[in-house]
C-alpha cells in the first residue's frame, strides 16, 4: 500500500479514539497505523501482507503493553477519581452546630454532606473538621485538633 493510506488510517483512528468514549483502543490502532506508514516511507515494509501483518502486530503490542500504564496514568490525573477512601484525611467545614455523636451538615470539595461527630465535644458552625471515614453520603468527622 501507499505510505500515505497508513497515515490517513492512523490520523482517522486516533481522531476517533478523541470522538467516542472509551478505554483507548482505537488509538494503539492508529500508532499502529502510523507507524507502517512511517516504515513504509523508509522502504523497510515490504508487500501489502507484510504491511497488514505488521499493523497487526504492532497495534496489538502497543495495546497489550501500554494501555492498562495510560489507563493509570489518567486515572491518577483525574481528581477525586477513586474511591471514596481518599476523602479521608480531608478538611470540612461544619455548616451547623453538631452535637457530638450527633448529625449535621459539613461541607467538604464544595459539596454539602451528612455529617457524624465522632468527637466527645460538640462542632460548632464554620469549624473546620477532620474527616476520618465516609459512609454512603455521610462523613465522620472530628474537630481539627481533637484527638
Amino acid at each position: 500500500m501507499i505510505w500515505w493510506y497508513w497515515v490517513v488510517l492512523g490520523l482517522l483512528l486516533t481522531g476517533l479514539e478523541l470522538a467516542t468514549p472509551g478505554g483507548f483502543f482505537l488509538l494503539f490502532f492508529g500508532i499502529g497505523a502510523l507507524l507502517v506508514g512511517g516504515l513504509v516511507t523508509l522502504g523497510l515494509a515490504g508487500p501489502a501482507w507484510v504491511q497488514w501483518l505488521l499493523f497487526s502486530v504492532l497495534s496489538v503490542a502497543a495495546l497489550v503493553f501500554f494501555r492498562t500504564p495510560l489507563l493509570r496514568l489518567m486515572e491518577a490525573r483525574t481528581p477525586g477519581s477513586g474511591d471514596v477512601d481518599s476523602l479521608r484525611g480531608e478538611v470540612a467545614v461544619a455548616m451547623d452546630g453538631i452535637p457530638a455523636g450527633g448529625l449535621g451538615r459539613a461541607q467538604l470539595r464544595g459539596t454539602v454532606w451528612t455529617a457524624r461527630n465522632l468527637g466527645t465535644d460538640p462542632i460548632t458552625p464554620g469549624q473546620r473538621c477532620l474527616v476520618t471515614s465516609v459512609d454512603g453520603l455521610t462523613i465522620s468527622i472530628r474537630r481539627e485538633g481533637a484527638l
